[in-house]
């Protein structure tokens, strides 16, 4: 079947977001601190809670009580989100601008935390080139469980089989998959051109 929707991750797809950019300089360049700090104190799992809908200051105030040494570290993550949020991946928007020129219907589904994604909202423009935007935070279900991905096919209507889903973790493209929707894992913009045009995609 022909491809008529394009499916988009964000962050690391269209969004450059790193906590990297706020805590590199709190280590003083030590890659190895900042790492034992993201692997232990604030981890990834941790932050996905709250792009899974849980408030950030609870999150906050439980993980100070389970690492009070590490409190002024921990208030940081999130009292200083909106710089670890950088620009938009150039070559990426280009694709996005040039797939919507071609009357592709374009939805956005990103693991975001409701609060903090009224930021990106206002930084950035290409935001609205999307017909729909499904934040996990606001509806609380995460990639890469079939749930969100069911939930975004009946909400807009969608036939799955006409739709190709672009991520950059693989975990959240085997989760499209799953659920009957072509998935691409984004590496660069350039291998995506490659990849949507080996599907049959205008670009």
């Amino acid at each position: 079947m022909k491809i008529d929707t394009i499916i988009f991750d964000l962050g690391g797809v269209l969004v450059d977001w790193s906590p990297e950019y706020v805590f590199l300089k709190e280590f003083d360049g030590d890659r190895k601190k900042m790492k034992w700090f993201f692997d232990n104190i604030c981890t990834s799992s941790w932050n996905e809670e709250q792009d899974g809908g849980k408030l950030m200051r609870i999150a906050t105030q439980e993980r100070i009580k389970l690492f009070p040494k590490h409190e002024k570290l921990i208030r940081m993550f999130y009292g200083r989100w909106e710089e670890m949020l950088k620009n938009e991946i150039p070559g990426t928007v280009e694709i996005l601008n040039k797939l919507k020129k071609n009357n592709y219907k374009l939805i956005a589904l990103t693991n975001w935390s409701a609060e903090t994604f009224p930021v990106a909202i206002r930084k950035f423009e290409f935001l609205k080139s999307f017909e729909a935007i499904v934040v996990s935070g606001e509806i609380k279900m995460l990639k890469p469980f079939k749930e969100i991905y069911n939930y975004t096919i009946n909400k807009y209507k969608l036939n799955p089989n006409k739709c190709v889903f672009i991520d950059d973790r693989l975990s959240n493209v085997v989760g499209a998959i799953e659920c009957g929707i072509h998935g691409i894992q984004f590496e660069s913009p350039e291998k995506l051109i490659v990849n949507l045009k080996n599907i049959g995609v205008e670009i």
